[in-house]
């Protein structure tokens, strides 16, 4: 859960900065900012379960470009859905989907390799005692 919140809050910023860059509009922006960054973590968490439960993923979790892909297609639909529904404007949401899970995409790689890093780092100190 700790993973999830962290990235929450790193999504809930570029959230807010991209989509009052966008709209202009703080109350808009913070609507945007509100609502995608928490169904995208609903979906970070599901997507967190699926790779840490099916053996096959498992085996390639451990590269973060692969596993940043599979996030960023969940991501680029969020975005869309979330902005398309709250402005009625697809145009608005395909500029938000566009530039805004970008940012985040890049974010989660390198969230990502943080913490392979920090549970490697914790199997080394487990096998060391």
């Amino acid at each position: 859960m700790k993973k999830t919140l962290t990235f929450a809050s790193i999504h809930f910023t570029i959230a807010f900065t991209v989509a009052y860059l966008l709209t202009g509009d703080i109350i808009i922006g913070s609507m945007i900012a509100m609502l995608e960054p928490s169904v995208n973590t609903v979906a970070f968490y599901f997507h967190e379960l699926v790779w840490s439960r099916v053996s096959a993923l498992q085996n390639i979790a451990q590269n973060p470009k692969i596993k940043t892909t599979s996030f960023a297609i969940v991501h680029f639909s969020v975005a869309f859905g979330v902005v398309y529904l709250l402005t009625g404007d697809a145009f608005v949401g395909g500029i938000m989907a566009a530039i805004e899970p970008t940012i985040n995409t890049c974010a989660y790689y390198f969230h990502e390799k943080r913490w392979i890093s920090k549970q490697q780092r914790s199997m080394n100190l487990a096998c060391a005692h």
